[in-house]
């Protein structure tokens, strides 16, 4: 008896540690993760701005002057941005961009025939805040607002003699009661600008990356001027450089994958 409690006990003893280590978890690899994002970028930007032309086109059908047509206006430009640091994947940086479409008529009804140009602008820059998601190796997605200013310009004018000679400019210049059909005016809106987007950006090498994305540009608080000297009020809260943006850039800098 004694014998057997013996051998029992020495069984016991011997198993006990191989069973805790069948019971022990095979000890998971650590998860790899996107190592965070450093250094910066900077690059040429193309911006498609889908403006609202009804409101302009509606004072330049009155005013016998061609209508816009319905097409998104170009803008071009730059940004720049660096990673911060402090807050992993988070980086500040800025923008800029400027745009301008024009339409032309000729009111043959009067001699000499009356020419109407229009030029609209459209420019902004500011600062920008952006995080950005590591997707997989070489795609990100970053999303984020640019803040700041930004303005809107009607340049309107006219003339009835196309072909300009040196010395009627000056005999006109000195003259108080021409009567000649030049006309030319400026309109000139400032505004606060607040632009969100999201973008998806790809590394095609460790210094070259390429974007494309949405954003809206929104505009606010304007300040509008005649001839940027005197105060022009009733313009409509509608005439502005607000709406749907399509861009893409192409950008030099750090990138890891």
């Amino acid at each position: 008896m004694k014998r057997l409690i013996l051998i029992t006990g020495l069984i016991f003893i011997f198993f006990i540690p191989l069973l805790s280590q069948d019971e022990e978890e095979v000890p998971t690899p650590p998860r790899r993760s996107a190592p965070a994002k450093i250094g910066g970028a900077g690059g040429f930007t193309q911006n498609l701005l889908f403006l609202n032309l009804d409101p302009i086109n509606e004072y330049l059908a009155l005013s016998g002057a061609a209508k816009f047509d319905k097409q998104p206006m170009l803008l071009l430009g730059g940004q720049g941005y660096g990673y911060i640091m402090l807050v992993q994947n988070l980086r500040i940086g800025g923008l800029g961009a400027s745009g301008t479409m024009k339409s032309a008529s000729i009111d043959t009804g009067i001699y000499p025939n009356m020419r109407r140009d229009v030029e609209l602008s459209v420019g902004f820059g500011g600062m920008t805040i952006e995080y950005v998601l590591p997707i997989v190796p070489r795609l990100d997605i970053s999303a984020g607002i640019m803040l700041g200013a930004g303005s809107t310009t009607l340049k309107i004018w006219r003339n009835q003699d196309p072909n300009k000679i040196w010395n009627d400019i000056w005999n006109e210049y000195g003259n108080n009661y021409t009567s000649s059909g030049d006309y030319a005016r400026t309109l000139k809106g400032a505004f606060f600008i607040y632009q969100p987007q999201v973008n998806i950006e790809y590394a095609v090498f460790r210094w070259v990356g390429i974007r494309v994305g949405v954003a809206y540009n929104g505009m606010s608080a304007p300040d509008w001027k005649l001839d940027d000297k005197y105060d022009l009020i009733g313009v409509p809260s509608n005439i502005s450089g607000k709406g749907l943006m399509i861009n893409g850039g192409i950008f030099l800098g750090t990138f890891l994958f």
